[in-house]
């Protein structure tokens, strides 16, 4: 049929076998032309529907456009022309066949649908589509035999369709040109990525990247360098799709789950319901530690949550990935395995001389092609993989960071931030991992099965012994894999463990210092790292067993398999074809009986971080269903019958609570401390779990926590919070929450950064930031949470009347203000009274007093009980400082306040300002007047960067080629002897390597020598033997050099780890003031990560790669001598070559790392401000922040996936391997930029000061200078005075006068710019650290405890007997609680101490203080946040159990220094006044006009 359709023949197998082989006429002119235009044809709708379905604005006609589109229709005119010419002959006889009508006519078809998808691709950020760039070339291809046919027929006879030819000629050189011009890339307006508008061509080699190579060659990348990644890419298109697929998922598991229970719950049915029956009123934290506690002995190591779901979400979401990845595996295997075919081919080509010299150029063409395909298609599923790994990174990270927003409570407790980060890092990275190498699971499968297939053509059965080998190992490899999970496992939890405590240790750095604890500290750390790096080291171990497995098994097999073949048949002789094909066949197969056992071990770690995702991920959610918001009712706020609780297992918190709040209605909340005043904020805010009943709420919300919450930025940037910029009301703010005296101060006035948790702003200044954001929102409903517990008095008057009161800038909203300021009371609407979590009283100030209940009665006792000694009143003109008093409760009933998360870290003491603005001199009257002249000062002045505004420092990078003295640290870690055996061992294998390839070509010479019936068998068995103990040396040679390097490694990464820990703990303050958290922390999770586990497998790849190589060569200069002179130019190539690409991976690599800190200190902020993240309802834009960041991180990975494919494309496997160590030995670069940072002090010096120093406390400051930072101006400018033995001083100032600055000093915190201290003669200079803190106690003004015992949290050191501590925690008023602990002193406290009350945890420090007992006590404020009842416990215990040590009191409430023997007043950096309280309140002085604000008159006019 196809030969009356050709008028000839359309195939004859003799037209090959001929010297001048061709193809049929017919068969090219039908089979040849359909394969391409079929091609076209059947993709052609796919490929224009999807340009309808993604089609975006439609670009501009451009030059390509035009010349690819005029190209093309020339080839439709030449078409035309062709079926005119045959029209033309046509004389109506049958001469003509049908194929010379039909072909003009497909090919004009083809050419209108290739014009028309040319136009549609305008629509397209793409404008070269792949499937028309493979048409193009299978055309061309196909249209070769043609053009060679057309060709030879011209040479015989110059008149055989002479036109026809030309025609074609013609067109197939435009064909040529059209691919040449689909090789370039056309840009898009819409998208500044070459990656999404690179041409098909450029996509499979990669050039598309060569500028960024090139510039990362000529100077260091910058991250402005790095393109942006596609928007397919980005966080929000891959989460969204996702989380669609999460949903139904874990929907599913979810019900599983509640099966499971219901099953559980079936036969536990017997047990009795744990009853809890409590009368005292104790705080919801530490009832949830005790059932947490409970919980953990009932259900043991079996916890259940939704299983099995987070991997098939996955599956789905990057399934087209997966797909495409799949097929080029595919094809990638399949081509693997036609190389020794093919080699098999030439070998009997070149020994077949009869053979047509055509048989071989096919070969060689043939082998080229395979290779070229098999490259191109591993390169791209490379480039798939390890672009899904990226996603798959990105998706969990999201989506932790997406589930903190809205994890409940309860749920947020059992994940410390250290935890959590660690799902973000390290799990993220796992599964990164696996996704990357996923394929390997079936595709190692694969190869082996085809490798023992064509194994058996070669040695037919022969093969079975071989395979028999592989199959026994199959169970020992499962054993060791088995068990590397396990210690996988245990090691994650020692690493979340030791996260945990790094992340206390740096959030209480300033604690440690003060108290000289790093020590305790550090041995805790390391106590961890040594288990981590015991099981590293097991681990490590299992490893080497699994490579000597790997090693032995192909040799093993190979020796075996030969070994059976010569021995079962005397006939069977190994000759070159047989060993060679069969050789590269083992060879083969070694990659994926190596890759196996590690696919599945990695799968196997993975699981454990998946089971730890699915866990978080899966966790409940805040239910705010009892939050009703409306947006039509008569009242503000309304609570129906609310019950609310912290824990489910826990007693109910609020209870049955009933309350109308009108809207502009200003309402106090006050109660006694733990009466639940901050939990019924925490309630509207949709913070707690719902018993029953609900809130109504009318309107947004704004929210003023307890502790006031910061974020690392400029203040400007703080109040703001994301609101747009309107001058006038941000200047009525400032003024209004009295901000502009501090703007003044700061350098940089409101664009001075502030560091992390707001480090470097005192505890007033913090607090009005924070009330200042929430009165610059426009909310319907402000929640204040005690915005007035750490300001002055005074201040606290001005913010009232210009922010809170009936006059201020919120008049007319909804305000609910818990406050301890009774003073303040008459002025408000209306007073709710709370108790145990009830409502005991409400209505106006005047109702209640007539009431005469519990508010009155509370009332009355506050002024019966300040009255004798004083003239407080209880009026709304009272100044004196009530701000904290509360309304009084007995010590024994002091439950813990449900109190929002406290700060991580005090306030920094390297800042620009001192402490407070509490003790400020300024009245209202003053801040008023000097509003003028600062407006324009603080707010418009400061358009440069002034020196010191910038208090974080970018992040450090290296540039350029890593310093071979990083080489060096990291190999001395190692260890010189270690490295010389590792090197050793390596050797030896490459040596038996060497040698085992020498034996084999001398066995295959035999075939020459014997024939089957006279081979010796003494000769057979030698060979066997040789071959076979050459192959066992190889596997124990690696298996030597690999537990050696295994050793080595584990040293080096506990002796980095150790130089870290130690020089991070002797860094001064000022260091953890401008290096945000998340970067330290970085080091110590990625960094630390890496040299663990990453660098040493590939130092030792490129060991063993690189050894390879020289063998290789070694090999074929014995062969082929003269090579010699070829390997010199060669390998200065290759050096040349790797030189210019590695420069570009390993920059990538240093970005990859920089751009990762920024996204775990956003998480680490976010977490800590959740309550008013959510508040304010921003969780959107802190979600669309983190994107953002992750975004710079991906385009980074991104690209340096890029690099890395391309410098695989360009060269082999040693310079990947080469950039692959050198992107790793970055780590240790990072590592080492720690390591450097410069310390303090030594802590312990030649010179230690006599053990029973200072024993009469006598404090001498001699013309004393200090300034925080160099760039910084002197903050005490030559302080001269003496303090003598066991005096009582007081030190007062304004806000910036240098009164913390003071204890700073006493500490070593801050180091002398000039003068001397000296105490009892000594000077503190001159001694190490240790000596002088430990001898010093400090009470510091925010109570700062670690998670451990209660004990730990004493005496850290195990110095004091138990009977010593009970002692010292009745002296602190803590008796009576810790006895009601079920634990007692082994109490477990949590994180940063979020089970115990401020007063509790400030109580603690009181604990520690009494512990100490040193000669010489700093009180920093010690006070400030507690209430007046806890306050007068502190200062009673104080006045007796210090009696005989000087104390130095750095005042806030002026009440608590009037019995001091002196007074220090300090005005910018000097003492302006300096004696007596009485001599001073004579005076008329600084401190006269402070204390008259304060009302105080005379030195027994104080409360106490």
């Amino acid at each position: 049929m196809v030969e009356n359709f050709c008028n000839s023949t359309f195939w004859n197998s003799s037209f090959l076998e001929s010297p001048e082989a061709d193809l049929p006429l017919c068969f090219e002119q039908t089979v040849l032309v359909w394969i391409p235009l079929g091609f076209l044809w059947l993709l052609a709708p796919w490929q224009l529907l999807h340009v309808y379905k993604s089609r975006t604005k439609r670009s501009p006609i451009t030059k390509f456009y035009l010349a690819k589109q005029v190209l093309v229709g020339f080839l439709f005119i030449l078409a035309a022309i062709e079926l005119a010419l045959v029209l033309t002959e046509d004389s109506g006889e049958a001469t003509i066949p049908p194929v010379r009508y039909t072909n003009p006519i497909l090919y004009l078809c083809t050419w209108l649908l290739v014009l028309l998808i040319q136009d549609s691709r305008q629509w397209c950020i793409q404008k070269n589509s792949w499937f028309l760039s493979l048409f193009w070339i299978l055309s061309i291809l196909c249209g070769t035999f043609q053009f060679q046919s057309l060709i030879r027929a011209l040479l015989q006879d110059s008149n055989s369709n002479l036109a026809y030819s030309c025609l074609f000629f013609i067109s197939y050189g435009f064909q040529i040109l059209i691919l040449i011009l689909y090789a370039f890339s056309e840009k898009s307006d819409s998208s500044n990525n070459p990656s999404s508008t690179a041409s098909f061509l450029s996509s499979i080699t990669f050039s598309w990247y060569d500028s960024i190579v090139l510039k990362g060659y000529k100077q260091p990348l910058t991250l402005e360098d790095v393109w942006d990644i596609d928007e397919g890419l980005k966080v929000k298109t891959i989460v969204s799709r996702f989380e669609i697929f999460m949903a139904k998922e874990l929907q599913k598991a979810r019900r599983a789950f509640q099966k499971r229970q219901q099953k559980k719950s079936q036969r536990n049915s017997g047990a009795t319901l744990h009853d809890l029956n409590k009368n005292q009123s104790q705080s919801q934290d530490v009832l949830v530690l005790e059932e947490t506690k409970k919980k953990k002995k009932k259900s043991g190591p079996t916890e259940d949550f939704p299983k099995s779901w987070l991997i098939i979400t996955l599956f789905k979401t990057f399934w087209i990935m997966l797909l495409k990845s799949f097929f080029l595996k595919l094809i990638h295997d399949i081509f693997v395995f036609l190389n020794p075919q093919l080699l098999k081919l030439l070998i009997s080509f070149v020994s077949d001389h009869n053979m047509y010299a055509w048989t071989g150029y096919v070969y060689a063409i043939l082998l080229f092609a395979v290779t070229l395909i098999q490259s191109l298609c591993l390169q791209s599923y490379f480039q798939l993989c390890f672009i899904m790994g990226m996603s798959v990174r990105t998706t969990v990270i999201a989506s932790v960071y997406k589930k903190a927003l809205t994890l409940s409570n309860l749920a947020r407790k059992k994940y410390p931030i250290g935890e959590t980060v660690n799902l973000m890092s390290v799990d993220a990275q796992k599964l990164m991992d696996v996704f990357n190498y996923l394929h390997l699971l079936w595709s190692t499968v694969l190869q082996i099965v085809l490798s023992i297939f064509f194994l058996w053509s070669e040695l037919g059965p022969s093969v079975l012994a071989g395979v028999g080998v592989m199959v026994l190992l199959i169970p020992l490899n499962g054993f060791l894999a088995t068990k590397n999970r396990s210690i996988q496992f245990q090691n994650m939890k020692n690493k979340d463990r030791r996260l945990k405590i790094m992340n206390e240790i740096l959030s209480g750095i300033k604690i440690l210092k003060y108290f000289a604890w790093e020590p305790s500290f550090k041995d805790q750390v390391h106590n961890l790292r040594k288990k981590e790096l015991k099981n590293l080291l097991f681990f490590g171990q299992l490893q080497s067993v699994m490579i000597l497995i790997l090693q032995v098994t192909p040799v093993l097999v190979s020796v075996i398999t030969f070994a059976v073949y010569v021995l079962v048949d005397s006939n069977n002789i190994l000759d070159a074809e047989k060993a060679f094909t069969s050789i590269t066949l083992f060879n083969i197969l070694r990659f994926p009986l190596g890759m196996l056992p590690m696919v599945i071990s990695s799968v196997l770690q993975a699981t454990v971080s998946v089971r730890r995702l699915e866990k978080y991920l899966g966790g409940d959610d805040l239910d705010t269903s009892a939050i009703r918001h409306v947006r039509n009712f008569d009242k503000a706020v309304q609570f129906s019958e609310a019950s609310f609780t912290w824990d489910r297992d826990a007693e109910t918190t609020i209870q049955d609570v009933n309350l109308d709040i009108m809207e502009g209605q200003l309402v106090a909340v006050v109660g006694t401390v733990g009466s639940g005043k901050s939990s019924l904020m925490s309630a509207m805010l949709g913070e707690m779990e719902n018993v029953h009943g609900h809130i109504t709420i009318k309107g947004t919300t704004a929210y003023v926590p307890q502790q006031s919450w910061i974020q690392n930025g400029t203040i400007k940037d703080n109040i703001l919070f994301g609101s747009e910029f309107n001058e006038k009301r941000y200047k009525q703010v400032l003024e209004a929450c009295a901000l502009l005296p501090d703007l003044e101060i700061l350098p940089g006035g409101d664009l001075a950064e502030i560091g992390e948790k707001g480090i470097n702003l005192s505890g007033g200044q913090k607090q009005r930031v924070s009330l200042a954001r929430a009165t610059y929102q426009n909310a319907d409903i402000y929640i204040l949470d005690d915005p007035l517990s750490a300001v002055d008095a005074h201040v606290g008057n001005h913010i009232f009347e210009k922010v809170l009161g009936p006059s201020g800038l919120l008049n007319g909203k909804t305000r609910l203000l818990v406050t301890h300021s009774i003073h303040f009371l008459p002025q408000v609407d209306q007073i709710v009274v709370v108790g145990n979590g009830t409502i005991l009283e409400k209505g106006t100030y005047s109702d209640l007093l007539a009431k005469k209940g519990v508010f009155a009665k509370n009332l009355k006792t506050f002024v019966k009980y300040s009255g004798p000694e004083g003239e407080v009143t209880v009026n709304d003109d009272s100044e004196e400082e009530n701000d904290d008093s509360g309304l009084i409760v007995g010590v024994e009933e002091l439950p813990e306040e449900a109190a929002s998360l406290t700060m991580k870290r005090e306030n920094s003491l390297r800042r620009t300002l001192s402490r407070s603005s509490r003790s400020s001199v300024r009245n209202p009257k003053t801040l008023k007047n000097s509003l003028k002249s600062r407006n324009g000062n603080a707010l418009k002045g400061k358009e440069g960067v002034v020196q010191g505004q910038k208090l974080i420092k970018k992040e450090f990078m290296e540039t350029g080629k890593v310093k071979f003295s990083i080489y060096l640290k990291y190999l001395q870690a190692v260890g010189w002897c270690s490295i010389f055996c590792i090197i050793f061992a390596f050797v030896l294998n490459s040596v038996a390597f060497i040698g085992s390839n020498l034996w084999l070509s001398s066995w295959t010479g035999d075939s020459q020598a014997f024939n089957g019936t006279n081979y010796p068998a003494s000769q057979r068995e030698m060979r066997i033997g040789v071959y076979a103990a050459l192959g066992i040396a190889q596997g124990i040679s690696v298996f030597i050099g690999t537990f050696l390097s295994v050793y080595g490694c584990n040293h080096a990464a506990k002796i980095l780890h150790e130089q870290l820990l130690n020089n991070i703990l002797r860094a001064p303050m000022s260091f953890f003031d401008t290096t945000p958290t998340g970067r330290i922390v970085n080091r110590f999770t990625g960094d630390i990560s890496t040299v663990d586990d990453t660098l040493p497998q590939s130092l030792r790849s490129w060991i063993v790669c690189f050894l390879s190589i020289i063998s290789i060569i070694v090999m074929i200069c014995m062969a082929t001598p003269i090579f010699v002179v070829i390997v010199i130019p060669l390998g200065i190539i290759y050096v040349s070559i790797q030189v210019f690409y590695v420069a570009t991976s390993r920059q990538l690599r240093r970005l990859d790392s920089v751009t990762r800190s920024p996204i775990y200190s956003h998480f680490s902020e976010t977490v800590l401000g959740l309550p008013v993240i959510r508040a304010f309802e921003h969780q959107k834009r802190f979600k669309k922040q983190n994107e953002v960041g992750i975004d710079t991180n991906q385009k980074c990975v991104f690209s340096w996936i890029i690099s890395n494919r391309q410098i695989t494309q360009t060269l082999n496997w040693l310079v990947r391997m080469t950039s692959e160590t050198e992107t790793n030995i970055v780590a240790v670069e990072r590592i080492n930029e720690y390591i450097n940072v410069e310390n303090e002090a030594p802590w312990v010096t030649d010179k230690r000061p006599p053990a029973d120093w200072p024993n009469k406390g006598e404090i001498r400051f001699s013309n004393y200078q200090v300034r925080y930072r160099p760039e910084l101006n002197l903050v005490l400018k030559g302080i001269t005075c003496d303090i003598k033995s066991t005096e009582k001083v007081g030190v007062v100032g304004r806000t910036g006068a240098g009164k913390s600055s003071l204890t700073n000093c006493l500490f070593r915190i801050l180091e002398s710019a000039g003068g001397q201290i000296t105490i009892d003669g000594i000077d503190i200079a001159s001694i190490g650290l240790h000596d002088l803190r430990g001898k010093l106690t400090i009470i510091p003004q925010d109570p700062i405890l670690f998670s451990g015992s209660l004990r730990m949290n004493l005496d850290p050191f195990n110095k004091y007997s138990d009977e010593e501590i009970w002692k010292a925690l009745e002296l602190a008023h803590l008796k009576p609680f810790v006895v009601g602990l079920p634990l007692g002193l082994s109490h477990e406290v949590t994180e940063a101490g979020d089970n115990l009350s401020v007063g509790q945890r400030q109580l603690v420090c009181l604990g520690r203080a009494l512990l100490q007992k040193s000669k010489i006590l700093i009180l920093d404020e010690a006070t400030a946040a507690v209430d007046l009842e806890t306050d007068q416990l502190i200062q009673t215990t104080i006045r007796n159990e210090f009696s005989q040590c000087t104390v130095i009191t750095i005042a806030h409430r002026l009440h608590t220094i009037m019995d001091s023997n002196k007074i220090m007043v300090l005005d910018d950096g000097k003492i302006v006044e300096y004696g007596s309280p009485e001599e001073l309140l004579e005076n008329y002085g600084p401190f006269y006009s402070m204390a008259k604000e304060a009302g105080i008159e005379n030195v027994n006019s104080t409360a106490f």
